[in-house]
């Protein structure tokens, strides 16, 4: 059987389970008290899953032109969040724009070449604006600025083309996982060790969420069939870092979010930091 059966099937099982954990979350946020402090928000992110679930599901069962759509309308949009906040000039972001097309469209027509000549190309080409524009004074910082977001975005997001039903279990339970980590945060992360924070980036991360990404992400792999250990470190890695990757970036460029339209959760790059690094991880580790 092909790997775009394989994952028009894996994306069929998850409907059914898709569409409970929105039903189950859409009468929790429609019942949540006035006094809750988020309950504005949840609800926001609610109607924000409801809309991306169907799309993320949708194109797997589009077959691998779907998962290059997805893939690729993703990478500009984040892309283009990245070089605001990184502070990118026009022929940086043309780059990062290019390779978010052009490495998806690899990845699904000549998968073979996504090979160390790939590698060299986009190190060359992430030096190329600077370079010919003659830039002396911060050519070298945009270089590395924009070889990090080549891999970070467009590298990161071949995997959901590649990995085929394994790209969709990662989707899925990157997004319960952060539903647990927020969970595991709230009832366990006021006092005690587990209350500490993993990092001065984001002090509202705490072991406690970890504690909650790594159950989330446990049980979802494993109701989808998906469940190994390779693949589960990878997924809860990348919930743990990707947000605290994100907020490094964040923090330097002075900015509380990497967009506005995104309701609840602010711009696209804030709603898929963990996926890109659980992408990359598991494209590593599986």
């Amino acid at each position: 059987m092909s790997a775009v059966l394989i994952a028009e099937e894996a994306a069929a099982r998850a409907v059914p389970l898709v569409a409970g954990v929105l039903g189950a979350g859409g009468v929790a946020v429609a019942v949540l008290p006035s006094k809750v402090r988020m309950r504005a928000e949840l609800r926001k992110r609610w109607r924000t899953w409801a809309l991306v679930a169907p799309v993320f599901l949708g194109a797997y069962f589009l077959g691998g032109g779907g998962t290059f759509a997805l893939a690729a309308g993703l990478g500009v949009v984040a892309a283009g969040e990245f070089a605001r906040m990184a502070g990118l000039r026009r022929g940086d972001l043309a780059v990062l724009v290019t390779a978010a097309v052009a490495l998806p469209a690899l990845a699904w027509l000549a998968p073979r070449l996504l090979d160390v000549r790939a590698a060299a190309l986009l190190l060359v080409a992430a030096a190329l604006a600077p370079v010919l524009g003659g830039d002396d004074r911060t050519g070298f910082t945009r270089t590395a600025r924009t070889a990090f977001g080549l891999l970070w975005i467009p590298v990161a997001l071949t995997g959901l083309v590649t990995l085929g039903d394994t790209g969709v279990a990662v989707g899925l339970a990157v997004a319960l996982g952060d539903v647990g980590a927020w969970c595991g945060g709230t009832a366990l992360g006021r006092r005690g060790p587990l209350a500490r924070p993993l990092s001065p980036l984001s002090p509202d991360k705490t072991w406690a969420g970890v504690l909650g990404a790594a159950v989330a992400t446990a049980l979802l792999l494993l109701v989808l069939g998906e469940f190994t250990l390779p693949l589960w470190a990878a997924v809860t890695g990348g919930c743990v870092l990707g947000d605290l990757l994100e907020s490094m970036v964040k923090r330097e460029s002075g900015v509380k979010d990497a967009g506005s339209w995104l309701p609840g959760f602010g711009g696209l790059l804030d709603r898929i930091d963990s996926l890109l690094v659980a992408l990359l991880l598991t494209m590593v580790m599986t």
